[in-house]
Formats: structure tokens, sequence, C-alpha cells
């Protein structure tokens, strides 16, 4: 089989980049990390070299490019069948595939105003209308699988639905945006797999700063 090639931006602060790069590393998917950092707002025009719609991250297999988040993880999912990136029971791969698509296309009101930034020190910001409604949901959706599965996370073991909420972890945490104990026992768990350990360690160790960063 061809490699696979990820290419990503910033770790610090490429949300969609992590979803993917953490499904593929938790599930033991070999691939070959590439990655290009991004200037705030205008991007990196190399993006435009490698990825079709000119943003990461974007999955190269061969002469193929698959972009978007969710589908570089279904394309993975098809590729290696046995590493269990969706749950195992029909009906849970359904209900992970749902929540996965939410966050998709859901949450802007959470995305726009608290970003991710893994360096970030942990403060509150003044939060505009809508984030705490994003809050409530987002939590409601952890608790409701995490009690389903006994945890310790969203379907029992580590799978693409917990990647998919992976940068939402880090937003909880650093704005501080929740105090409920059951929450926080699955941002706990979250933070403590090798795989989010590997990427904050890379993060932590890069020096571009957006304007974000002290937001």
């Amino acid at each position: 089989m061809e490699e696979l090639t990820l290419y990503i931006g910033n770790k610090n602060y490429s949300s969609w980049s992590f979803r993917p790069w953490i499904a593929l590393t938790a599930a033991g998917v070999p691939f070959r990390e590439h990655l290009i950092p991004f200037d705030f707002p205008a991007g990196n025009p190399l993006f435009r070299d490698i990825s079709p719609t000119g943003r990461v991250p974007v999955l190269h297999h061969g002469s193929l490019r698959i972009w978007e988040s969710l589908a570089i993880i279904e394309y993975a999912a098809e590729l290696f069948p046995d590493v269990a990136l969706w749950p195992a029971r029909r009906e849970d791969r359904a209900v992970a595939r749902s929540i996965s698509a939410e966050m998709l296309s859901g949450f802007r009101a959470l995305r726009g105003a608290c970003p991710m930034n893994i360096r970030r020190e942990k403060r509150r910001i003044p939060l505009p209308d809508g984030v705490m409604e994003d809050v409530e949901r987002i939590s409601a959706i952890w608790k409701e699988c995490c009690e389903n599965s006994g945890g310790p996370y969203l379907f029992g073991s580590f799978s693409a639905a917990d990647a998919m909420f992976a940068p939402v972890v880090n937003r909880f945490d650093v704005y501080d945006l929740t105090q409920d104990a059951k929450v926080l026992a699955y941002m706990e768990a979250v933070k403590s797999h090798p795989a989010w350990i590997r990427w904050c360690e890379g993060a932590l160790e890069e020096t571009w700063i957006v304007p974000e960063d002290e937001a």
C-alpha cells in the first residue's frame, strides 16, 4: 500500500488538523505527518499546492487527495477496518457518526469565541450569546454517551467521535467553560490519552503566534 501523508497546520491552533491526526494516531494507522505553518488570517499559499480548498488538513494517498477532517477519518476507516476507528456496535456507530457530523456543522458560537489554543493560560473571557448554549449541548452529548458506554471515552474505547471533539476539550479547559464533574472526568480521560499528549508536546514546541493567541 502506498504511504499516507497527512498535511496539517500549526498544532497549537489548527483544530481541524488535530481531529484526523489524533484519530489516526490513537488507532495506530501508519501515516507520514507534514506540517505547513499558517499565518492568520492569510493562511499559507503553499496550501494551494496540496489541497483543492487551499486549507488543511488534507490526506494524500498516491495521487488521491482527501480533504475535510471527517472524510479523512472515514477514508482511513475503510483502508484499515481492523483498527476500530468507529465503535464496534452498529447502533453506536450510528450515534458516533451523528454527533461527529453535529460537531462538523455546528457549535459556531463556541468555535468563534474560543479558538483552540494549546499554549493558552487557563482563564475565562466574556462570552457572547450562544456560547453557553453550545457548551450545554456538548456537555449533554458527552455525559449521555459516557453514561451509556461506561466510559472513559464516549463509546468506551477512544474512537473517531472522541477525535472530532478533541479540540473542544481544549476549549472547555483553557477557557474554563465547565465545572460539571462528569464533563471534567471525560476531559481528563481525553487529555491523558497518549495521542493527545504527543500532539500537545508538539504544540508547546512551536514558536509561531497568530493574533488569536492573546484571545
